[in-house]
């Protein structure tokens, strides 16, 4: 069933260097930092510091693995879901299928006109580089989505680094391609709600504050 219509984008493939730092490879040679690692090393660590000494390191470090793979689960079938690919749950766990389900309802009644699913995004500008989750429609208007998963419900005022990252995304998109995208629609799949959290913003309201980010990351 074509569930979505697909206007893809022919953006180069980077080539990925996973290391201490993960780059970037651009077509003519250049490394780029990702997005999420120039915006997690200078990001304000206090907080993530006292839980970890609060649980333990142990107990953390199992956290931290377990989210990366419930998040990269979900990743993977919103893929599918947009490119109109068939959808096997068989194999998945429950709370993929949960996370899943969340965010496969939210596409199907929002979201159109895909135009790139984990296309790779670079700017010679900022020094930058990484891997948009969609870049689509949203309620008929060009955006930036990005998909995240919690165990429990968020406030805007604690992801400013979810708009950041898609604000970075949408200025990497115009720098390539000319195209301006600048609805952020950050979807987040809870863990234990029965529907997802859905917050939106306008790229000029983070912009200015993720390019210092990165001027402040290259200065160091």
């Amino acid at each position: 069933m074509i569930l979505f219509k697909l206007d893809l984008l022919d953006l180069p493939s980077l080539v990925r260097h996973d290391g201490e730092v993960r780059h970037y490879e651009t077509p003519t040679g250049e490394k780029y930092p990702s997005v999420t690692t120039v915006l997690s090393e200078m990001a304000d660590k206090t907080h993530l510091i006292a839980w970890r000494k609060r649980i333990g390191e142990e107990q953390a470090a199992e956290h931290t693995a377990k989210a990366a793979k419930r998040g990269t689960a979900s990743h993977l079938l919103c893929e599918k879901l947009v490119f109109n690919e068939e959808i096997d749950l068989s194999d998945e766990t429950f709370t993929t299928v949960h996370l899943f389900g969340q965010l496969r309802k939210f596409l199907e009644a929002h979201v159109d006109n895909i135009m790139s699913s984990e296309g790779q995004l670079f700017s010679h500008k900022l020094k930058i580089a990484g891997s948009v989750d969609l870049v689509a429609y949203h309620d008929g208007e060009p955006a930036i989505v990005d998909f995240k998963t919690s165990y429990k419900n968020k406030r805007k005022d604690w992801i400013e680094n979810y708009f950041m990252q898609a604000a970075l995304y949408s200025y990497m998109l115009y720098e390539m391609t000319g195209l301006y995208h600048p609805k952020l629609v950050i979807a987040i799949a809870i863990e234990e709600e029965p529907e997802p959290q859905i917050f939106i913003d306008h790229v000029s309201n983070w912009i200015g504050k993720a390019k210092d980010v990165c001027e402040r990351y290259h200065a160091r």
